[in-house]
């Protein structure tokens, strides 16, 4: 969720004390990337979109949203849902029952209690805790992340950012919607999933991968909720690789798929890598559609298994 605050340019990119932006998160995405477009006259053509986590499902917004801009996009451990007060736009007598829908400035009956929850969720400590869920490798939770984190949230109007995507209201496109927008328009969509995710577990990314055949999915273990920060050495290779295919219209082979023998579901490869002068290894493999069929199947069998034992 930090990392969302500074995507939405509310950390490191340090927004005045006084805010009056009034978009849900999915609408300050439009706003956000038009910097893309307002930029498109030095790049000079449509780019290639990734994002994480909340920034998986607005990346993959704008690109539903903008497919003249967007040569394809890599969901990294993607937010499937997010917000859960309607959109006023497609429920707007439910809408109505919430007071506040997350636009600035912050109700003045709310802001000491905003103020409140916001000191304990940026203490230090409390930051630690929640990076050492989302990483698996936690010699990656370093000091120097952490001050990069707590520089930002030390910021005047970090509190009210964080609060506004907390409240802010659902967009009028949901994340299946993005899904089958981006398909219509024949956008490539490629998967690179932490398996050891505590929130974004892989079942959301297999879902992905029923509801779009096509796309690519890669599965990393061990790697956790940010793999490209965890794992950055071995996501940069899926991820430059599969541009690569797509740009070579597929005369390149995809990572991991360059050896016919060895594609086969559920069959991971080890990969090797140098970190902080060091060897480092995980496993990497392509999901398959018929993989993440069994892994549903089995997914739900040990859900309804675990819910008898309960019971009993």
């Amino acid at each position: 969720m930090f990392e969302s605050c500074k995507w939405f340019r509310q950390g490191q990119a340090k927004p005045s004390r006084e805010v009056s932006i009034e978009h849900t998160p999915t609408r300050k995405a439009d706003a956000d990337f038009s910097n893309v477009q307002c930029s498109n006259p030095v790049i000079g053509e449509p780019v290639y979109v990734v994002g994480n986590s909340l920034g998986g499902f607005v990346g993959l917004y704008f690109a539903a949203c903008n497919p003249q801009l967007v040569k394809g996009i890599t969901l990294l451990n993607a937010t499937p849902f997010w917000a859960f007060i309607p959109n006023p736009s497609r429920s707007p007598r439910v809408a109505k029952l919430f007071p506040w829908s997350g636009n600035f400035p912050l109700p003045h009956r709310a802001k000491k209690l905003i103020d409140f929850a916001w000191r304990k969720i940026s203490d230090p400590k409390s930051i630690e805790n929640v990076l050492k869920q989302v990483y698996v490798d936690h010699s990656v939770v370093t000091a120097e992340l952490l001050s990069r984190i707590l520089e930002a949230t030390e910021h005047p109007a970090a509190a009210a950012a964080f609060s506004s995507i907390i409240f802010a209201p659902q967009g009028e496109l949901s994340f299946n919607e993005t899904l089958l927008r981006c398909r219509e328009n024949n956008i490539p969509i490629s998967l690179i999933y932490g398996r050891e995710d505590p929130w974004v577990k892989p079942v959301w990314g297999r879902q992905v991968k029923s509801q779009v055949p096509e796309a690519l999915y890669y599965e990393i273990s061990p790697a956790g909720h940010c793999p490209h920060s965890e794992v950055p050495e071995v996501v940069n290779f899926l991820l430059r690789g599969w541009i690569r295919s797509l740009e070579s219209e597929g005369s390149m082979a995809l990572p991991l798929l360059d050896d016919p023998n060895l594609v086969q579901p559920d069959h991971w490869r080890e990969m090797e890598f140098m970190k902080m002068g060091s060897q480092r290894s995980v496993q990497a493999r392509v999901v398959t559609s018929e993989s993440s069929f069994w892994y549903h199947f089995l997914s739900v069998f040990q859900f309804f298994k675990k819910f008898g034992a309960k019971t009993h």
